[in-house]
């Protein structure tokens, strides 16, 4: 079997000349995708007939969750193969990807709170998918400060590699903690291996917000490693050449 293409893909010449063409597409796809589905979700959808209004806060929550943990997934993937292959590009989406994951954790903790309030009349219970997901933040944070605390790269990607890899335990335990133990939080919105529950008025901008948010990660993440690129490879000639023929076209 030809791995040629495979080694390219951890080529960071290669991903920096190739990433340049994908981010117009994914910044328009993410506008597109967003703004119809946060409309269509916060003006159109009809009320839950148990929640109200309230369940509103899904459009951001469940893609914000989603994201989050198939962040963290990327990293364990990223970290196996910076590891197996010692691919350069590997640490560098690892460590690029963690902040973003980080904040997708935030943002659904923080959305999950204020669904909580109306619904189970408190801010935070120490539910079974909530620890979880507080400890899938602090995996986070482990993983960003492992990156900065140590000096040498290859120490740190290391480290930081089989944290990420040692930490995916927890994704299974925050899917399925709804289903292993009794929990307040409710069950999966919607499955691809199963008819939606809710009317397609209601889960199809969600659908469309969770490609969205999907799309913005692509498109940040792109961003933040192509810029990390440029630092690692600086003294290469490749990126001398790109810097003279970006300055040639700005002039």
């Amino acid at each position: 079997m030809n791995w040629t293409w495979f080694h390219k893909l951890g080529s960071p010449k290669w991903f920096y000349q190739t990433s340049g063409r994908w981010l117009p597409w994914l910044a328009v796809a993410t506008l597109l995708l967003i703004g119809v589905g946060l409309v269509w979700g916060l003006a159109f959808a009809p009320a839950d007939y148990q929640q109200g209004n309230s369940f509103r806060i899904i459009y951001i929550h469940v893609p914000a969750a989603m994201l989050a943990q198939s962040c963290y997934l990327m990293l364990a993937v990223a970290g196996v193969v910076g590891l197996v292959w010692k691919m350069k590009l590997a640490d560098v989406a690892l460590q690029c990807a963690a902040p973003i994951g980080a904040w997708m954790t935030v943002i659904a903790l923080m959305t999950g709170a204020i669904w909580g309030k109306p619904t189970w009349g408190a801010w935070w219970v120490w539910d079974a998918r909530l620890t979880s997901m507080l400890i899938l933040l602090f995996l986070y944070f482990g993983v960003i400060a492992l990156g900065q605390a140590i000096s040498n790269r290859d120490s740190s990607a290391k480290a930081c590699a089989v944290l990420a890899i040692v930490g995916v335990i927890n994704i299974p335990i925050i899917k399925y903690s709804v289903d292993w133990w009794n929990t307040l939080h409710q069950g999966a919105t919607f499955k691809l291996t199963e008819k939606p529950a809710m009317p397609a008025e209601m889960w199809l901008p969600l659908l469309l917000m969770t490609l969205g948010f999907y799309c913005f990660f692509a498109c940040v993440l792109i961003m933040r490693m192509r810029l990390e690129v440029l630092k690692r490879e600086a003294r290469s000639s490749w990126v001398k050449a790109e810097v003279q023929a970006a300055t040639e076209r700005e002039l």
